[in-house]
């Protein structure tokens, strides 16, 4: 399929989009991640279902049970409509959570099912659901590196007005 630019443009934007969440919600960075939702969005996470600004909220005291998260996107499949506002996408994740208390690696496995809508030129979510495809948890075995000399992952937890970069 050919693509104009435009259409191009839009697919990047709501890419973008996608990090936006993760980086918001391992970031600790709540108005970051607010940013990928339109204020009446849904967002279906399963154990919260309703305005995906609660469920932002929620995630700020939700996540701090891990010393750091990371969001990895994989395939990002994007589907735009005809009416060139609106637009469709399955986000492939796997999300690695260490735990803050214990040395246990949590790691999810699952897709977002979004629903995307173009406001003033600008692409958000507008509906997401969350589909699990599972989870494991595991004791953590130390490398054999100098680990302690490296950044930690708390070490830009949290993030907002923090700039990208060291």
């Amino acid at each position: 399929m050919a693509y104009t630019v435009e259409q191009l443009s839009d697919i990047q934007s709501i890419r973008d989009v996608a990090l936006r969440y993760c980086r918001g919600v391992d970031r600790l960075d709540e108005d970051l991640m607010k940013s990928a939702y339109w204020p009446d969005a849904t967002d279906d996470h399963g154990t919260f279902v309703g305005n995906a600004m609660d469920f932002c909220e929620m995630c700020m005291i939700g996540h701090l049970r891990w010393r750091s998260t990371s969001h990895c996107v994989l395939n990002h499949y994007i589907e735009l409509d005809e009416d060139g506002i609106h637009g469709r996408g399955e986000v492939y994740n796997v999300t690695y959570l260490f735990q803050k208390d214990e040395e246990i690696l949590d790691t999810w496995h699952g897709r977002y099912l979004d629903i995307y809508e173009k406001r003033n030129d600008e692409w958000r979510i507008i509906e997401r659901v969350c589909v699990h495809e599972g989870t494991v948890s595991q004791d953590i075995s130390k490398m054999t590196i100098d680990a302690p000399k490296f950044r930690q992952g708390s070490f830009d937890r949290p993030s907002a007005g923090r700039l990208v970069g060291p």
